[in-house]
Parts: structure tokens; sequence; C-alpha cells
């Protein structure tokens, strides 16, 4: 039976990245212009992200209920869309200092990019599955795309191995879920009977092990280290944003529609937001690459987003529209944390040099008197991280401590608030380094490091977007607390 018209649409932005990822692999062998790859990719990202718009204009359940359109979906596309488009931006430089192929690394951006959209659409476990594979294969490869890397070899085997023993938690979750609810579609597991089933307990225990994984929950982050910092670093900013908005677009997807769901995991997120903010800021003390650095830097925001989990699972009780303010406090803070990763990471990507060779901290002393533009540009990414008024990162973190407040998670929020003290040591040694110590001799000398326009153009969006939305957060916050966003 061929699917409906209308089922397409509802699928468009997926069937848009995938159709361009295609292209890119069919032309390969013809065009040797690099500049016309870059070029595809950027139409591909921007009309798969425009896509978006179409599909929700045709809301609804697709394919007999197994995705789902709607605004909450629209605003993940958004989302990844724009971290594709803003990610290839950045690559094109690396690409052409690395010596690396361009319509490949393309063609896996938009094939992981389309996964992404069907984790945040998906409306039934077995299809949340494909587009976490689609995701993840695709992220595979990425991680080790600098061949002759031992760091990107070694990150790309990690992130493969233990991204399959995840996997398999996923899959063997969604099979004991089935076998005790009998169906694997949300919107059908809502018997009281599965308030008290072992197994359906215990199903769910297993799929938040898989998407742990991918949003580097403790204990499942340690990959994440050694994955940051060997990949290429455009892949880097990727991960940072896209999988892991995506993983939690899939959490709040369950926590909307399966009353079970939230009623077991409530303590395991009260648990696993403590874990993370620990395990991300501790290890983030010590580090003096920068790269390790924001990657442990990623495992506390994912402790922080928790923490909103956790609020949600507890007012969801009360009903749906008591945790509506949780819901939004998580989307408003994945949107200011995607813009500051990308930010931070393409300095990091220009300033690393060929073999990215420049990453400790040493390197970036005195760039303040080198390139202060530049200085400026990560100082206000790093003080967003840290939650400092006038950037988006302060309204981020003021939603989900009031939100958790509001719980009554008086200790969950008290554990937030000593983390981002011991946040702000690291954020702030950065900023010291490139402000207030002098550069080698060596550095001082060589020539300023080149920022090509597309490099230009997404540090201008993300540092703007980042204080527009430190500024001016109502209209951001009023689009996701609509009620069709959050399904209400």
């Amino acid at each position: 039976m061929l699917p409906r018209v209308i089922d397409a649409h509802r699928v468009l932005p997926e069937l848009v990245w995938c159709g361009f990822g295609v292209l890119a692999m069919l032309m390969q062998p013809f065009v040797r212009s690099r500049h016309f790859f870059t070029f595809l990719a950027l139409i591909g990202a921007l009309a798969g992200t425009a896509a978006s718009v179409t599909s929700a204009m045709h809301a609804g359940p697709g394919f007999d209920g197994l995705v789902q359109s709607d605004s909450f979906s629209f605003f993940f596309r958004l989302l990844v869309g724009t971290v594709a488009f803003l990610v290839v931006l950045v690559a094109e430089p690396y690409l052409e200092r690395e010596r690396l192929p361009f319509a490949e690394f393309y063609a896996l951006l938009l094939f992981a990019t389309a996964g992404m959209g069907v984790l945040a659409s998906a409306q039934e476990l077995l299809t949340a599955f494909i587009g976490l594979e689609m995701s993840s294969i695709s992220s595979y490869i990425l991680a080790g795309y600098r061949r002759d890397s031992l760091k990107s070899s070694e990150s790309a085997m990690k992130y493969f191995l233990l991204g399959s023993f995840a996997t398999a938690f996923f899959l063997y979750g969604i099979a004991l879920v089935y076998g005790s609810s009998g169906t694997t579609k949300l919107t059908g597991m809502g018997s009281e009977e599965l308030f008290h089933s072992t197994y359906f307990e215990l199903g769910l225990a297993m799929i938040l092990i898989g998407l742990g994984f991918k949003v580097a929950a403790a204990p499942f982050q340690v990959w994440t280290p050694d994955v940051y910092e060997g990949a290429p670093t455009p892949v880097t900013a990727l991960f940072s944003a896209g999988p892991k908005a995506a993983a939690f677009a899939l959490l709040l997807r369950i926590f909307a529609t399966v009353p079970a769901a939230t009623h077991f995991w409530f303590w395991a997120f009260w648990v696993l937001a403590a874990l993370t903010m620990f395990a991300g800021n501790l290890g983030a003390l010590v580090q003096t690459n920068v790269k390790r650095l924001l990657a442990y830097s990623s495992i506390a925001h994912a402790g922080y987003i928790m923490v909103a989990f956790a609020a949600v699972t507890f007012m969801a009780r009360s009903g749906a529209a008591e945790a509506a303010p949780a819901y939004a406090a998580v989307l408003f803070y994945l949107l200011s944390y995607a813009l500051v990763k990308l930010g931070a990471f393409t300095i990091v990507s220009q300033l690393g040099g060929a073999g990215e060779k420049n990453l400790s901290l040493d390197d970036y002393a005195g760039l303040s008197q080198r390139q202060p533009w530049v200085a400026a540009a990560l100082s206000v990414y790093l003080l967003s991280l840290l939650g400092l008024p006038v950037t988006a990162g302060f309204f981020g973190k003021f939603y989900i401590f009031k939100a958790a407040v509001n719980s009554h998670l008086l200790w969950l929020a008290v554990l937030m608030a000593i983390n981002s003290v011991i946040g702000a040591y690291y954020y702030l040694r950065v900023i010291v380094v490139m402000y207030m110590r002098e550069s080698s001799a060596e550095a001082a000398a060589a020539p300023p490091v080149g920022f090509p326009l597309t490099v230009n153009f997404v540090l201008a969006f993300t540092v703007a977007g980042t204080l527009y939305f430190g500024l001016f957060p109502n209209q951001v916050l009023n689009f996701i607390l609509q009620p069709t966003l959050l399904g209400h």
C-alpha cells in the first residue's frame, strides 16, 4: 500500500535531508569542485529546515501513528536543521585545511540530521530506534573522519563500541515494553496495569540507559571526553548540539504520552541529574585541553537538563499543565546551549590549526591581544555557559532552577547551585588566560589565525542569538508554552 501524500508532508524534512545526502554521494564521482558540494549541502540543510514549516502546516499523525508532526517536532527540526546548516559553514575551511573529502562528509552530516528529525517526531519506539541508528551510524563514521589521525580513529572505535552496547539496551528495552504493553506506540501505553508491571519498568530503565548514552548522562558519559577530543572539531560541534537535543526530544515525547514512564522515572532522573552535574564539573576542573574541558562541560549541562526532567516527572503527577513550565525550561535550555556550544567549538576549530595541535589552555594565552574579537566572542559563550545575566544561559539556568524549586526539589536545586559555582572556576579560568596572561614568544610572532567569511557568519549568528535570547526570552517561551507544542 502506497503512503498517502499527507504522510509524505509530515516527514518532508527528513526526506529532503536524505535526498540531498544521496545526491551528494551520486555527484561525487562527476564533480571535483569542493565549493559545489558545500553549496549543495547548504541548500540541502536549508531546504530541509524550511520543509519543517510545511510539515508543521500539515500537523497530525503520519504513517498510522508512527510519527507525529506538531509544534514540538517543528521546534526540534528547526533546531537540528539550523545546527546542520551552521556546521556546514564551519566545516568547509576545516575540510580544506585538513584535506579531507567534502562530499562524503556532507552526505553523512545530512543523514545524521535526518535521523535526529526522526527521533524528534517519533511516536513509536521502533521508529525512534530507526532514527537513533540513522543518526548514530553516521556519527560513528564522522567521529573517525580524520583517517590519518590515531586519536580520531580511537574516538570512532570507542564511540562505536559503547554506542552499539547502549543501542542493544535500547532495543531490548523496546522488546520488554512491547511484551508488557502489547504495543510499541507511545499513545497506546496508557493502561493502569502498566503502573505495576515489572517488565514495563525494566524496559523503561533499559530505554533510559540507551538514551542516557546519547545525552552523555552519568554513569554513561565515559565516552564523551575522548570522542569529543578525537573527532574533527566541526563534528564535535554537531555532537554537542544535535544528537543530544534529539535524544532529549524523544525523552520528552515519552513523558508527554506515557503516564507510567512519568510515574517510574522521577527518582531515576533525580539521581542521574546529581551524578551527571558532579561528574561533568569535577572532571572539567583538571582539564588543560580546551576540547576536553568543553566535553566535560557538556556532561555537566546534561545534568542541568536532567534537573528539569526530574521536575517534569514530579509535576506531571498533578497534570500536564502543571509540568508545562518544566518542559519549557528544557526546550529553552537546549536552544541556548546549542548556540553557545556551536560558537565555542567553531572558535576551537579555527584556532586549533593544521592537525588540531593548538588545543591547550596555554595556546589561548594573550588571545585578547592577538585577536580581540575572537576572545570577546569566546568570552560571551563561556559566560553564557556559566549562566551570567544578559546571556541566554542565564535564563536557561533560571527557568530550570525555578522549575526545581516549584517542584519542591530543594536539595536538587541546591546541588545545581553548587555545581554552577564549581563551573565558574574553569569557565573564568579560560577568560583569565585569554585576558591576563601574556602570549608565548612563538605565538606573538606568528600571524593572526584567519577566520573565513563563513566562520565569521557563524560566530556573529551565535553571539547575536546568545545575547538576543538573554535579553528577550519571552518570544521563544511564548511559542514553547503554547498548548499544542507539548501536546496537552
